[in-house]
């Protein structure tokens, strides 16, 4: 397993956690952390769209979104959240991200909350070139894990 993380703060779609899923087993990733109110694979949705990557994945559930990530950089894990709208945030592909890391994604439509990128050891954003200012939070974590697996 690569030592990369994958943080899931209150995203509210099982289609985007079913996503996801799939995403980190593709990639390697180490473990799925569901927190806030974000469904678990028990939801029938998230089963359905992660097409079986619940079960090869690692994932634990953590009501409290700071508590997991409080617990996550107790244990020596760098914490990098992934948010468009954050001054000072640093784009992905200039990024000097340590490893063992983790990546954490928000709300779909509010993003990370201020306590959440407080306890951030750096905020990443995606370049873009659109006119759009963000990406659907799938899409966008598939995007930063690839980056974030493929570095040497």
């Amino acid at each position: 397993m690569t030592p990369i993380h994958l943080v899931l703060a209150n995203v509210r779609s099982a289609l985007n956690v079913g996503s996801m899923f799939r995403t980190a087993d593709a990639l390697g990733i180490e473990k799925v952390w569901l927190t806030g109110y974000t469904p678990t694979p028990d939801h029938l949705t998230v089963k359905k769209t992660a097409l079986g990557a619940e079960t090869t994945v690692a994932w634990e559930q953590v009501v409290d979104p700071i508590a997991c990530l409080d617990r996550l950089k107790a244990d020596g894990v760098r914490v990098y959240g992934l948010e468009c709208g954050v001054g000072g945030a640093v784009l992905l592909d200039r990024a000097q991200i340590v490893r063992p890391c983790a990546i954490v994604v928000g709300n779909e439509v509010d993003g990370l909350s201020k306590m959440q990128i407080d306890r951030c050891d750096g905020i990443l954003k995606i370049p873009m070139v659109g006119s759009k200012e963000s990406l659907n939070v799938a899409v966008a974590a598939g995007i930063a894990l690839w980056e974030v697996v493929h570095r040497d």
